[in-house]
């Protein structure tokens, strides 16, 4: 990358209309104007870096040849979609992005006309895009629509079932498999270009079509001839399998080199019926440090460009929650040898990288396949294993059929450690764990513990493990309150919770995370605290118990309101005949928007500050409602 961070060409560029006015031989100068400015910018802000480099190319051509927003691009998850939001008008903001009101992180449809679909979760691409090709077509409509995704995205069930619909349908769709997990190899060169320019070429397709129409009154020599089309494919290109979908397969490309890019893709738009370009791209390219690490240059934190990511001089404030169930992890798999721990792509963020290192045998990474991760879990269990699968709250949303109908209704020993419960902060409301409580606790036959401190963490996987039926221990990002971790491990009862605080006429009944800004509001107050710690089975008797003691019941839990932990005390105190003044607290019934995970919390008012102003404004009804009673 040069020095010179001058972007001439991008100062004429305010959207894609801007773009197609450059000459096709201006563009390699945008494309590293592009890079330049992508690096400035997030460097100051953070966010998704090194999949957009790897992308350059690929966005510039396009939105040069696509007559965007009409015709639509659907960005799979939308790690990569940074140079797509420049193009499309938002340069001036990107340094806003994932920021308390700034720009979205990922693809949305709210924010700009050129998002197409709004995207976070992975591998949904090809199914919106074959949904736009179809309304399209029922509509009369020329937009084309093109569906972009990694090779990691393409590795769920979803996009194969999309894929297999569309070469059903015959509809006019383009995938685009961004393959940027293996280093261009020796086929993907000047011979292999050129073979994806003839494959995407009319002549081509024609002769193709009309060779088959020739022979298919000779069937036996239909059938040689598609042997020996699939084996000169087969030679060149790994299309076979994408061929049997019913799609046209083209590639591999370099994904880099924008003139072949840029011609593949004109033969494209011209063909009818549902194409497939597999483009060879390096993620973080540009980029040195990038290029080196894709990995620690995928979602950053403000850098030095010149000096890259350096290792934090910042003091360690205490082990997160992830750290937390990692080395639990590693304990416990040296103490039971059927301990097996399954993750669906996500070993750094669940904190399991230490336990691979130490447990290879025991580590199980099904890739982006959440509904296979809780289903194989199941089947480890039936057979003796003790499976713990290590699960983002949001991502196991997406297993929720496979939660109740293999490992529930069978009542099975699998432990979910679900990290990231609650409000996330940057990549918003997609990655929110804000239902998981609501979900969880309509399920027979689950317990579901909710830990306030490290500790509690570590000794509730202790306890779920040693259990015979399904538990959920769930638990929020980043650090807690920095209760030190005790290497010994004991079961906690189950179904009781923890008097913190013996108070007057208010009982708080807080779950989890929301215990420690709790605690300073009780003594304020001078009310009762609860850590409630368990939200199925709940600790009826307590419940009961506060309510003969107290005015006022406050339930303060980071889940939303409907059907969650307070819901359950509501049930509880219905269930009892009690007449009680009770209140729930937690996220509001609306989509928390992305920024700091303190934004958030702040905005659904569950930091200090808001919990407090809402505990005090139930107590100055309290207080209106004993006058009115005084007066009658």
């Amino acid at each position: 990358m040069h020095n010179d961070i001058n972007t001439p060409l991008l100062d004429q560029i305010d959207c894609p209309a801007d773009l197609r006015k450059l000459s096709e031989s201006q563009l390699e100068q945008l494309v590293e104007e592009l890079r330049l400015f992508l690096l400035h910018s997030v460097s100051k802000s953070g966010g998704h870096f090194a999949a957009s480099l790897g992308v350059t190319e690929l966005t510039v051509a396009l939105h040069y040849l696509y007559n965007t927003p009409d015709d639509r691009l659907v960005w799979d998850v939308g790690h990569q979609a940074y140079i797509h939001k420049i193009l499309t008008g938002r340069k001036d903001r990107l340094h806003t992005i994932r920021q308390w009101e700034g720009l979205t992180p990922f693809p949305q449809r709210g924010e700009s006309d050129y998002d197409a679909f709004g995207v976070g979760h992975s591998s949904t691409s090809i199914s919106a895009a074959l949904g736009m090709s179809i309304a399209a077509s029922r509509t009369g409509s020329n937009r084309k629509s093109v569906a972009i995704i990694g090779d990691g995205g393409i590795t769920a069930g979803m996009a194969f079932e999309a894929l297999n619909h569309a070469g059903a349908q015959h509809s006019d769709l383009l995938v685009i498999l961004n393959d940027n997990n293996m280093a261009i190899s020796p086929n993907v060169g000047a011979l292999s270009n050129r073979f994806a320019q003839i494959l995407s070429s009319k002549l081509y397709t024609s002769v193709r079509s009309s060779s088959k129409k020739v022979l298919s009154n000779i069937p036996s020599a239909l059938a040689l001839a598609k042997r020996a089309e699939e084996h000169v494919k087969g030679m060149i290109s790994p299309g076979t399998l994408f061929e049997e979908f019913g799609f046209n397969y083209i590639g591999p490309v370099d994904g880099h080199d924008l003139q072949v890019l840029i011609a593949t893709l004109k033969n494209i738009k011209e063909l009818q019926g549902p194409q497939f370009l597999h483009i060879i791209t390096k993620k973080g390219k540009g980029y040195g440090p990038a290029e080196a690490d894709p990995i620690k240059y995928h979602g950053v934190t403000p850098f030095d460009p010149q000096k890259g990511i350096l290792p934090s001089a910042k003091p360690a404030s205490g082990p997160t929650y992830s750290k937390v169930f990692g080395d639990w992890a590693c304990a416990m798999a040296r103490l039971d040898p059927r301990f097996v721990a399954i993750t669906p792509a996500m070993r750094e963020g669940s904190g399991l990288v230490q336990f691979e290192k130490e447990h290879p045998d025991k580590y199980f990474d099904v890739a982006i396949a959440e509904q296979h991760s809780v289903t194989v879990a199941a089947g480890m269990a039936c057979d003796g294993l003790k499976p713990v699968v290590a699960i983002y709250s949001t991502f196991l949303q997406r297993a929720y059929d496979q939660l109740i109908h293999d490992v529930v209704t069978q009542a099975l020993p699998v432990l979910f450690a679900i990290d990231r419960a609650g409000c996330v902060g940057a990549d918003g409301p997609t990655h929110n764990g804000a239902y998981d409580l609501s979900y969880l606790r309509c399920l027979p036959n689950m317990i579901i513990m909710t830990p306030a401190n490290e500790n509690e963490c570590r000794q509730m996987l202790y306890t779920g493990f040693q259990l015979d039926q399904p538990v959920a221990v769930r638990y929020p990002r980043g650090t807690g309150p920095g209760v030190a971790v005790q290497e010994t491990m004991t079961t906690l009862p189950i179904g009781k919770a923890e008097p913190r605080r013996t108070g007057k006429g208010l009982a708080i009944l807080a779950f989890g995370s929301m215990v420690e800004p709790c605690e300073r509001i009780a003594a304020e107050l001078d009310a009762s605290l609860v850590n409630m710690r368990f939200v199925k089975p709940i600790d009826e008797m307590l419940i009961i118990a506060m309510c003969a003691e107290h005015a006022l019941i406050i339930t303060v839990e980071e889940n939303v309101i409907t059907g969650g932990a307070g819901a359950a005390v509501n049930e509880v105190i219905a269930a009892h005949g009690m007449v009680q003044r009770i209140a729930n607290h937690g996220l509001p019934d609306r989509l928390l928007q992305h920024g700091a995970r303190e934004d958030m919390l702040r905005d659904a008012m569950l930091d200090y500050a808001g919990i407090l102003d809402f505990i005090t404004t139930q107590l100055g009804e309290l207080d209106k409602q004993k006058k009115i009673s005084r007066a009658l």
